[in-house]
């Protein structure tokens, strides 16, 4: 496992830097250009490269949905797309990088295909399209019939923490989440973690509406929504929480230190994506890990095969597991009174 000093040197910054920018401490007055080298050498040391066959040549536009500061603030499609640049490197293809605040700036006639990090809207996907009809969609499958796409399946995801949680005598256990919105549009996309986490505690008797708070996927939501719990709730706060991402996470952590609330002690805690970054904050994060770079490699191997003149759309699930760390309390007696 990479070092904080290992990623200290790569980024070219002090040791103490790399600690206060990994838990994102709030106190810290930094660039966003520095803590985007922190971020990107912390995945990089933990990135396993790959063989296959060169594209020499070819160029393919990446689109975020994403302004470039925005993914700063949720490290998951930062480390999705850099698992597609890495691929990319490795196939020798040329990758161009757009945020969709830019997407004006692609010309057509370079690139030989798209791939889309994010959610888009209907009319984000007909400029899409217009631009090049090869696209892969990652983290998004718009219309499973026309495009190929790359997803997680977060509703076995979600369900993975909650039987987690039950087999360690958890049974009052909170949610913090996020939502998301297309561009133009009003109505949050469906997320499959809080509408799983709703049902499947409702199947298990255990659903707790005060329980759940929703806000934005960043780390400022995260503490928010962690201090209204604790100031609302007080002595009634659950036991377990199930934060949505790894962001939202390490904002609860700092909410609950903040308020002297001890993890796992009091409350256990469990995040979403598995960042590099997860492995150095305190106490270290268990959460489920999404195989990000993954997923950026997936894609750019699936528009390779479009390439090659594959015709059928495909949607690939890739899989998640479990990683379970000091922020859950391992083994809990099963007489204890919650």
């Amino acid at each position: 496992m990479a070092t904080i000093k290992d990623i200290a040197k790569k980024a070219g910054v002090s040791s103490a830097t790399v600690s206060r920018v990994l838990n994102y401490d709030a106190s810290l007055s930094v660039a966003d250009e520095t803590r985007k080298k922190v971020f990107e050498a912390a995945e990089a040391l933990s990135y396993k490269k790959r063989n296959g066959k060169r594209y020499a040549g070819q160029k393919i536009g990446v689109v975020h949905w994403y302004t470039e500061e925005e993914e700063l603030s949720d490290l998951y499609y930062l480390s999705i797309r850099l698992g597609i640049e890495q691929r990319c490197k490795q196939l020798e293809l040329t990758p161009d990088i757009y945020f969709f605040d830019n997407i004006g700036d692609i010309n057509a006639a370079d690139i030989d295909g798209i791939i889309a990090v994010g959610k888009f809207s209907e009319q984000q996907i007909q400029e899409l399209t217009a631009i090049n009809e090869n696209i892969i969609f990652v983290d998004y499958s718009p219309d499973e019939d026309r495009f190929d796409a790359v997803v997680i399946d977060f509703a076995k995801a979600t369900k993975k923490i909650i039987d987690y949680f039950l087999s360690t005598d958890h049974t009052r256990i909170g949610f913090i989440g996020g939502r998301e919105y297309l561009a133009g549009e009003t109505n949050a996309v469906e997320d499959l973690r809080e509408n799983t986490f709703k049902r499947y505690m409702h199947e298990n008797g255990l659903l707790e509406e005060r329980f759940v708070y929703v806000g934005s996927f960043s780390v400022d939501d995260g503490y928010n929504l962690m201090e209204k719990a604790i100031k609302e709730l007080d002595d009634d706060l659950p036991t377990a929480i199930f934060a949505s991402s790894d962001v939202m996470a390490i904002g609860c952590l700092r909410a609950l230190h903040e308020y002297g609330i001890q993890v796992p002690e009091r409350v256990s805690l469990i995040g979403l994506n598995d960042m590099s970054i997860s492995k150095y904050v305190y106490p270290s994060l268990s959460t489920i890990k999404v195989y990000t770079e993954l997923m950026g490699e997936t894609a750019v191997d699936l528009l390779t095969e479009r390439f090659e003149g594959r015709g059928i759309p495909k949607k690939v699930f890739v899989s998640t597991k479990l990683v379970v760390r000091k922020s859950v309390k391992q083994e809990m007696a099963h007489n204890r009174n919650e």
